[in-house]
């Protein structure tokens, strides 16, 4: 069977790791990775995917950025040839990105099934252009592969066919598990000038409902600063962030050596193993990220989602109290047990 993966942003480069890997484990499977390009800061990209262990993609989009519709586009456009010439059995995306929806949708008009993992989580915010791109990838999608119950429940109450439907847990944590041995050999907090023992929290903020508009941004940088008397905050600026914190006055940069007093640090975007084990040995989380909202609940970290909603209810109910069920580290094992049945005729999706 010959799987042809799609990634186009940071957090997906997470998510395909751990199914790359099990997909070499097995002979019967044939891996192609297409990297849209979407996130297209070459540096960060090769550290994720050295921090990772990735084999570099085999097809570059180079899609960059742009206007939803238009990078939408771009990305259907370069793929479709890639498509006819590669002709892989399925197509798997993973996550909510433009990328996600434009290879889904590019993959069904060629009559090729699609396999979706983390299906089902909904914000029912349709203001979000990743709740659009979620919805309708779900509902073209063959094989949807759900991490919490709530996806389930979800895809059943739109009507999605329940032999479609897999639970197989969060292919997140089969990285963070995976690269355990190496994110805690990480010498990041003492890099930045950190005490571990005096307590550190880790911001993160990135979506265009708290950055974009300077007032709201204003209104979410005061009470942080406020907190920042009390605890340091490391706050890795976003590349699409910083231009404007730099209009909100603030200083950019290296956090000071040491990290005297309280501040917030503004510092640069750090890679993989680094960033897990800094929210690693943080007394607190300030996210408005989905997949950092998933970290902080297995590594036990207490998180603030600063969102009025999230897609991913069960790091709000079930906090930092053990793992949800299926968090083990073993999601990518299940999600290639499913398509290998397919493989062999078995299974209604085989059909």
């Amino acid at each position: 069977m010959h799987i042809l993966s799609i990634v186009g942003a940071r957090p997906n480069f997470v998510k395909i790791a751990p199914l790359i890997r099990e997909m070499t484990r097995r002979p019967a499977f044939t891996s192609t990775l297409v990297h849209t390009g979407q996130h297209y800061d070459a540096a960060m990209s090769e550290r994720f995917f050295r921090d990772l262990e990735i084999h570099p993609p085999h097809f570059n989009l180079e899609v960059g950025s742009g206007a939803h519709a238009i990078q939408t586009a771009h990305v259907m456009e370069r793929l479709d040839p890639i498509l006819e010439e590669v002709r892989p059995d399925i197509v798997l995306v993973v996550g909510d990105v433009n990328s996600t929806l434009a290879a889904s949708i590019t993959a069904v008009k060629r009559a090729i099934p699609v396999a979706h993992v983390e299906a089902g989580l909904r914000s029912f915010d349709r203001s979000m252009p990743e709740e659009i791109n979620r919805v309708l990838t779900d509902a073209v999608s063959d094989f949807l592969f759900v991490t919490e119950e709530s996806g389930r429940d979800n895809l059943l109450r739109e009507g999605v066919s329940p032999e479609k439907i897999h639970f197989v847990g969060n292919v997140m944590i089969d990285a963070l598990e995976s690269s355990r041995h190496r994110w805690q050999g990480s010498a990041i907090a003492q890099s930045l000038g950190l005490d571990p023992g005096a307590g550190y929290a880790v911001l993160t903020l990135h979506r265009p409902s708290n950055v974009d508009d300077p007032r709201t941004l204003a209104n979410l940088l005061e009470p942080l600063q406020m907190l920042s008397r009390h605890i340091p905050i490391i706050f890795p600026v976003h590349p699409r962030v910083r231009q404007r914190l730099v209009q909100q006055g603030c200083r950019l940069g290296d956090a000071p050596q040491p990290l005297e007093g309280k501040a917030i640090a503004y510092v640069d975007p750090l890679g993989y193993l680094d960033f897990v084990a800094l929210v690693s040995r943080a007394r607190l989380v300030l996210t408005d990220s989905g997949g950092i909202q998933e970290e902080a609940t297995i590594l036990g970290v207490p998180c603030l989602t600063l969102r009025d909603n999230t897609e991913r209810p069960v790091t709000i109910t079930h906090g930092t109290h053990g793992a949800p069920p299926l968090w083990d580290g073993h999601a990518a094992e299940r999600i290639l047990d499913v398509l290998d049945d397919y493989r062999q005729g078995k299974g209604p999706a085989s059909a």
